[in-house]
Parts: C-alpha cells; sequence; structure tokens
C-alpha cells in the first residue's frame, strides 16, 4: 500500500484534482482503489463501497461530527456519510 504524506497546499489541489465538492472538503483525504475518502469516513462504509464499487467519486463525512471515527464522544451525534459523483450530486450513502 503506498502512502504518501502532503502539505496542506498539496491537499487543497488533491481535493481539487479529484473534484471533491468545497462543502465536503475536510481534514483528512485519502484514495482508496480510486475512490476518494474525506473526512472521518467509518471503515464499514468503507468496506461496503469497495464491495459494491458505485460509479462516483467518494464518500465524505462532513463536519467532524462527535461519534464519527478519531471524535469519539460521551454525546454521540447521528451523522451522515455522504456520496458524490462526477456531475456533482451528493447523496445519502449511510446513517450512523
Amino acid at each position: 500500500m503506498d502512502k504518501k504524506d502532503v502539505s496542506d497546499a498539496q491537499l487543497e489541489a488533491v481535493k481539487v484534482k479529484y473534484r471533491v465538492p468545497p462543502p465536503l472538503r475536510e481534514c483528512h483525504t485519502a484514495i482508496i482503489d480510486g475512490y476518494v475518502i474525506e473526512g472521518h469516513v467509518p471503515v464499514d462504509a468503507i468496506t461496503r463501497l469497495l464491495k459494491e464499487k458505485p460509479a462516483i467519486i467518494g464518500l465524505s463525512v462532513p463536519g467532524m461530527p462527535p461519534g464519527s471515527p478519531g471524535m469519539e464522544s460521551p454525546n454521540p451525534r447521528p451523522y451522515s456519510v455522504l456520496t458524490f459523483d462526477q456531475n456533482g450530486r451528493v447523496t445519502e450513502y449511510a446513517r450512523k
């Protein structure tokens, strides 16, 4: 598995290159099997994505919600895992 750390400026260029809509851009970006994973996306959503292989660019969990991976909290909030596609369409992929 290739792993590459990039600077903040480079990270913004990656988000532009992979067409992550500005409202869905977050602090973490990964490219897995050609899909963009943006923000605190749970592993089960990534596993489902890689199994189903939908025609989308990637997944995002915007806003760093309490209770999402890495944002553990005694007061978790429900949050959405969103898809985004080549046409700029955003849809809910999962509700956590």
